[in-house]
C-alpha cells in the first residue's frame, strides 16, 4: 500500500491536479471566510463551515475524477491489478493519499483561526469539533467519487458523476420527506443534517460513525469492482 500511496500522492503534484485543488479551495473558502467572518467583525466561523460543504461537494469530484478512470484510459490497469499488492492495497493507498490532499486543503482554516485570535477570542473547541468533521465528510465523499471513478474511463464522467451522486446524497432529507413509511424514510440520512450538527459544536458519535461507516463501504464496493475485473 505504501508503494501505490506515494506514487498516487506523486502523480497529483506532476499532474497539477493537488495545485488546482488546492488553490481553488483556498481561494473560495478565503473568500468566504472574508464575506462571513472578518466583514461582519466576528470570531464566529459558523458561516464558513456551513459554506464549506458546498465548496467540498464541488471539488471533490475533481480531485478524485482521475484515481482510476485515467489508469484505465491510459490501459495500466491491468498492470496495475496484476502488480504484487493486494486490491485493497491499491484501493486504500489511493484513497490515503488523496485524503493527505484534501487535508492540505481543509487545514487552512488554523490560519484563519489565528487571524480572528487576534482580534478576539476563538471557540478552538468547536473549531476542532469541524476540522474532525470536515475530514469526515472529506474522507466518505472521497471514497464515494472513487468509487464512481472506477465505473468509467472518462474522467469527465467520472467528475460529473461523482458530483451529481453527491449532490443527491446531500438531498436525501428532501428525498426521505416524500416517504410515508417512517422505517424507510430514516434510512435516507442527508450528509448535509450530520455535518451541520458539527458546525454547531454538537459532536455526535453517531455521525462520526455515519461517515466511517460511508468511507468504509464505498472503498470495499470499490475492492469489489477490481476483483471483478481481475478475474473477468
Amino acid at each position: 500500500m505504501g508503494a501505490i500511496f506515494r506514487r498516487e500522492l506523486g502523480s497529483f503534484f506532476t499532474s497539477s491536479i493537488a495545485y488546482v485543488f488546492l488553490a481553488v479551495f483556498y481561494a473560495f473558502s478565503g473568500f468566504f471566510f472574508y464575506s462571513s467572518t472578518l466583514y461582519s467583525a466576528s470570531t464566529d466561523m459558523t458561516g464558513l463551515f456551513s459554506t464549506l460543504f458546498t465548496i467540498i461537494v464541488f471539488l471533490i469530484p475533481v480531485l478524485t475524477m482521475k484515481s482510476f478512470s485515467e489508469e484505465k484510459r491510459q490501459k495500466t490497469e491491468q498492470g496495475l491489478l496484476t502488480a504484487p499488492v493486494s486490491l485493497g492495497g491499491i484501493v486504500l493507498g489511493k484513497y490515503f493519499a488523496t485524503l493527505l490532499v484534501y487535508i492540505m486543503g481543509v487545514s487552512i482554516i488554523f490560519i484563519y483561526a489565528l487571524i480572528l485570535s487576534y482580534f478576539g477570542d476563538v471557540a478552538w473547541n468547536i473549531l476542532f469539533a469541524n476540522y474532525i468533521a470536515l475530514i469526515l465528510l472529506g474522507g466518505a465523499f472521497i471514497a464515494i467519487t472513487m468509487f464512481v471513478s472506477a465505473l468509467t474511463e472518462n474522467q469527465v464522467v467520472a467528475a460529473v458523476g461523482g458530483f451529481l451522486l453527491l449532490m443527491v446524497l446531500q438531498m436525501f432529507d428532501v428525498i426521505a420527506s416524500f416517504i410515508k413509511i417512517d422505517f424507510i424514510a430514516n434510512l435516507f440520512t442527508s450528509f448535509y443534517n450530520k455535518y451541520n450538527e458539527f458546525t454547531y459544536g454538537i459532536f455526535n458519535l453517531s455521525s462520526v460513525l455515519f461517515y466511517i461507516s460511508a468511507a468504509v463501504i464505498f472503498n470495499f464496493l470499490t475492492i469489489r469492482i477490481f476483483e471483478k475485473r481481475r478475474w473477468s
